[in-house]
């Protein structure tokens, strides 16, 4: 959520910001229920201030046996107009709350300016692109074909954009898992963390999911929302807390199941596990202090390469442009890793900063070690470090062989007891 001072002083590059996002200006229609609130508050301040008043008045008058009837009628229309001017503050307040909270956070100075994907900044490539002397199989083929992938059973339990594994694809994504949690707390200082795979709505309102993307969520009948990904509780580990600077930076990493309704990607990769309800994801959070934060994205971002590079998988930076990143972030770098099949690079990790968009909307701030005393909204920083099922497939199609057996990276096969590949 962005700070309501900054508009009501900034309006004209509040609407700035919102115009790189390819979006219309609404600083006008912010100030004006700001005003109206504000107006709504000092009234109330009136009226109170008055009925305090007229109650002294009363007493004066009863005490001395005078007239009491106009008094009376004077007494109960400033109550009426308290209770009017009471209701409109609150109207207005609950107003403003609500369009904040779906104004998407500003782009940063150097977050690239364009109107879509097609506007993304390249930022760097790593690895060369395999080539094979035989035709490439989709994984959606491979790994049936291995007798190791089902899609047609995963329809039967759950309809549609879910899988079943078997056997040693089970036993890869395990090992992807544990690689990826082994370099970021090992090389990286992350702690890992087992988090709830079911939040409350405060906590999605925290980082930004509700109440914009309700219909990208799936909600239980106990009122609680499955995880989209990690990022929604890790980062919430630190709601409504006043952290020091010395605790700083946290880093939180872990690996969990993630849900989404995928309501707006109708029709989208519909083939295969590249976009689906239910997948696994090892997640990247980081809170910190506003001068570490820019560091702390480089940082970030190359902890989730160093995964790629040790797999062996060509991939490539994205920044992306004002008009692709998300609704929290100020900045983000995609990773793109190369998808034989496709012929093409296809996210894998999104690492973004939101500034103090998540930590006001989660009220956590942290005392600088030399202030006054004054407390200040933390940033936040999440990335993905990496979708877990995405380096599965990459893995499957950039190793496959002429036999349609996988040749397991040589940094996997310590998480396989050694094996070396995946047979039929």
């Amino acid at each position: 959520m962005l700070d309501l001072r900054f508009i009501r002083t900034h309006p004209d590059l509040f609407d700035q910001g919102l115009q790189r996002r390819g979006l219309g200006p609404l600083s006008a229609v912010v100030l004006d229920i700001d005003l109206k609130h504000r107006h709504a508050l000092t009234e109330m301040q009136a009226r109170q201030a008055a009925l305090n008043a007229l109650a002294k008045t009363y007493s004066t008058v009863k005490s001395s046996n005078g007239d009491l009837q106009a008094l009376t009628q004077n007494i109960e229309q400033t109550k009426q107009e308290l209770k009017d001017y009471k209701h409109q503050a609150d109207q207005t307040e609950q107003d403003l709350h609500r369009l904040l909270s779906e104004i998407p956070n500003l782009p940063a100075d150097d977050c690239p300016d364009g109107k879509d994907e097609t506007e993304n900044k390249e930022v760097r490539r790593w690895g060369d692109i395999p080539t094979f002397d035989f035709t490439v199989k989709p994984h959606e083929e491979l790994g049936p074909s291995l007798g190791l992938m089902d899609f047609e059973r995963a329809i039967k339990l759950s309809g549609s954009r879910f899988v079943v594994l078997y056997g040693d694809l089970v036993r890869l994504e395990r090992a992807l898992a544990q690689f990826m949690l082994d370099i970021h707390t090992r090389e990286f200082g992350y702690k890992e963390a087992y988090v709830p795979l079911m939040v409350n709505e405060s906590v999605m309102f925290g980082t930004g999911q509700l109440p914009k993307f309700r219909d990208d969520q799936f909600q239980t009948n106990t009122g609680h929302w499955l995880i989209p990904t990690a990022e929604v509780a890790l980062t919430n580990l630190v709601a409504g807390e006043i952290l020091t600077e010395a605790e700083l930076p946290l880093r939180y990493t872990a690996y969990t199941p993630c849900f989404r309704a995928e309501a707006g990607a109708a029709g989208r990769d519909t083939r295969g596990m590249i976009r689906q309800h239910q997948f696994s994801k090892v997640e990247l959070v980081s809170i910190t202090t506003p001068e570490q934060a820019v560091a702390e994205h480089e940082r970030m971002t190359s902890a989730a390469e160093t995964v790629l590079q040790r797999l062996g998988l060509a991939h490539r930076v994205l920044s992306l442009c004002t008009g692709d990143i998300g609704f929290s972030a100020e900045k983000t770098y995609d990773l793109e890793v190369w998808f034989p099949s496709q012929n093409t690079y296809r996210e894998i990790s999104s690492c973004s900063r939101c500034n103090t968009f998540q930590a006001r909307r989660m009220n956590t701030r942290y005392r600088p070690l030399d202030g006054d005393g004054k407390t200040h909204f933390i940033h936040t920083l999440n990335g993905s470090g990496l979708a877990v099922g995405r380096a599965l497939i990459a893995v499957m199609e950039n190793y496959q062989q002429a036999d349609g057996s996988i040749a397991i990276p040589d940094g996997l096969q310590p998480y396989m007891n050694g094996q070396k590949t995946i047979q039929h």
